[in-house]
């Protein structure tokens, strides 16, 4: 079963790469020198915050938008997210000329919000739970005859955001290991997938919030279970899964360990990236970082890439996280 698994989602990676060839940025893989300092050795950043869109969730949605057929996209569309997905979805709409709807959970930020209106989506706020606003918008796409475009349980979404393992495994051929956060699991059954038919060895760990901590809690139990998350800096990985997410079975196949990291240490993160590299991320990008500098000795002696997986924040949460001691 892991190798049909595995097979599946290399093959939707590679079948990415072609679609998507020249029309994305290839995000630099930087070194930390104070990250790899912590671990004597070797810590590499993998800029997603500086793709297109602000966030790796634009290779998914783009992969899956010139998947469709022009009558398909002439229909419309009708996607579900908790920022970044919505963001890139609404920039790739504007770019198409394909009409859509973006149905988003109450708490998503006012950054993201505003993201989105500038591209002139149209948004709808439904639920307090990433899925319930999905759950809304499949059933709004069923409804209206229109395509719904998961923002994880996708298969050519999956195939998006497996295009940064691609660029991974290019740019660095001695990985140790790979540090990615997780919500739906899209990016880690993507990245996950495609450096494990690469090099079986790279250990692959999902990095995720104590408080919304649903892909952790379900590899533990084996299988998807149904949990309450609380508020989290790391909004855009927090909430479930749907019931039957294709991402489950890959992330059991590749996911090595899970490190659940606190609210602390993910504003440390935060303020550490912004400090040390002058580079803004919002809470999920943190959580990598957070992860390691919680677990340092883990990774004593070896090559680490750490994925940092978008930009948004917003200006109040900022302020309040640099503003603290």
């Amino acid at each position: 079963m892991n190798g049909e698994v595995l097979s599946r989602v290399r093959d939707e990676v590679l079948a990415a790469g072609r679609r998507l060839g020249g029309k994305l940025r290839v995000t630099p893989l930087e070194e930390s020198p104070c990250l790899s300092r912590l671990i004597t050795g070797d810590v590499r950043l993998k800029l997603e915050n500086i793709q297109l869109t602000g966030s790796f969730k634009v290779r998914g949605a783009l992969n899956k938008i010139l998947s469709l057929s022009p009558e398909e996209r002439e229909w419309g569309v009708v996607t579900a997210s908790s920022g970044n997905h919505g963001t890139a979805m609404a920039f790739l709409m504007q770019r198409y000329a394909c009409s859509g709807t973006i149905f988003l959970p109450e708490y998503t930020s006012t950054a993201k919000q505003e993201a989105l209106r500038m591209y002139g989506a149209q948004i709808i706020l439904h639920g307090n739970d990433c899925l319930e606003a999905e759950q809304l918008a499949r059933a709004t796409a069923e409804r209206e005859g229109r395509i719904y475009v998961s923002p994880y349980n996708d298969w050519q979404v999956v195939g998006g955001q497996g295009t940064v393992g691609v660029e991974l495994a290019r740019q660095c051929e001695n990985l140790d290991a790979v540090l990615v956060p997780v919500g739906g699991g899209g990016l880690m059954a993507g990245v996950g997938g495609y450096l494990k038919t690469w090099n079986p060895q790279i250990r692959v760990i999902a990095c995720q919030p104590e408080r919304s901590p649903v892909m952790a809690a379900s590899l533990q139990a084996g299988r998807i279970v149904e949990m309450e998350s609380g508020p989290t800096l790391s909004d855009g990985t927090a909430g479930g899964m749907e019931p039957e997410a294709i991402t489950f079975p890959v992330c059991q196949s590749v996911v090595d360990d899970c490190i659940l990291v606190t609210e602390e240490e993910i504003a440390a993160a935060i303020r550490l990236m912004v400090e040390r590299h002058h580079l803004l991320v919002e809470g999920g990008a943190a959580l990598t970082v957070a992860a390691l500098c919680q677990q340092p000795q883990r990774f004593h002696n070896q090559t680490v890439a750490l994925i940092i997986s978008g930009a948004r924040i917003s200006l109040d949460v900022l302020r309040r996280i640099l503003g603290r001691e």
